[in-house]
């Protein structure tokens, strides 16, 4: 452990929860995370309160249902990537390009999962990569299963930062093209996000009817065209509206329906 005086609050904390998965005793955990036992006794308190401990008298305590309410959350996003790989095997097969699975977190995607198509060429998205919402297949995919004012406060915190010549930074403009994903039931990228690479996009629904990321197809703007364009988006929308009814989404909030930007897709 690092002196105490070289750790903060919080690093504090986390010792002392840490410790409490083998350690029962304030004199157990104080031993091994090094601190005072009046600072264990009173961090325990903290985490009693906020139900990540519970104490089992005679000065014993263990971990708290809390605990089990995070991790249930937490494994669910941690297996989502895994879960959604048979689903994108098969989009791959069907499309022959390469395609992604991204999570939604905060104000932007992560790649969480990427399958490379059997091409001579290598796209540069990589698992863990951010993506920005207004430039990327999947982000306006996401953008139009929401309505209007909370995507224009989302574009408000972010901005719209030119990735390429072809990125939209005119929030009225885009407004325009989210309309359009929602009539199609996916979203284009034509080399807004990167240049010479295209992509269609479509978002994943949980249980709740909410969006929680996407699925892609992207390849080389050479390797395509726009008869192919449309049905790998298609695809997509299938493949992601399938997965979203493996997670447990109603089946009238598991795909984008046209005219209703409040709605799944």
């Amino acid at each position: 452990m690092a002196g105490e005086a070289r750790r903060t609050a919080a690093d504090k904390t986390l010792d002392v929860l840490e410790a409490l998965a083998r350690h029962r005793s304030i004199a157990e955990i104080s031993e091994v995370t090094s601190l005072p036992k009046p600072t264990v006794h009173r961090i325990l308190q903290t985490l009693v309160q906020r139900g990540f401990a519970r104490y089992l008298g005679r000065g014993s305590y263990t971990g708290g249902p809390r605990i089990l309410t995070l991790v249930g959350s937490h494994q669910r996003e941690v297996d989502l990537p895994n879960q959604a790989l048979p689903t994108l095997e098969e989009l791959r097969e069907e499309t022959d390009w390469t395609v992604h699975f991204a999570l939604l977190t905060g104000d932007e995607a992560v790649y969480a999962a990427k399958l490379e198509a059997d091409r001579p060429y290598r796209l540069a998205s990589r698992v863990g990569m951010s993506l920005a919402l207004h430039s990327t297949s999947v982000g306006k995919s996401v953008l139009a299963s929401l309505p209007e004012e909370s995507v224009l406060a989302l574009l408000k915190r972010t901005g719209m930062p030119a990735r390429t010549e072809s990125t939209h930074t005119d929030p009225a403009k885009l407004l325009e093209e989210l309309a359009a994903v929602r009539r199609r039931g996916y979203a284009e990228d034509h080399e807004e996000n990167e240049a010479g690479v295209i992509a269609v996009g479509a978002p994943v629904f949980d249980h709740s009817g909410t969006a929680v990321g996407g699925m892609s197809a992207a390849t080389l703007s050479n390797f395509s065209d726009v008869d192919a364009l449309a049905g790998c988006g298609r695809a997509v929308a299938a493949a992601a509206r399938r997965f979203s009814l493996t997670l447990g989404a109603p089946a009238h909030r598991s795909g984008l329906t046209p005219g209703r930007p409040d709605s799944s897709g």
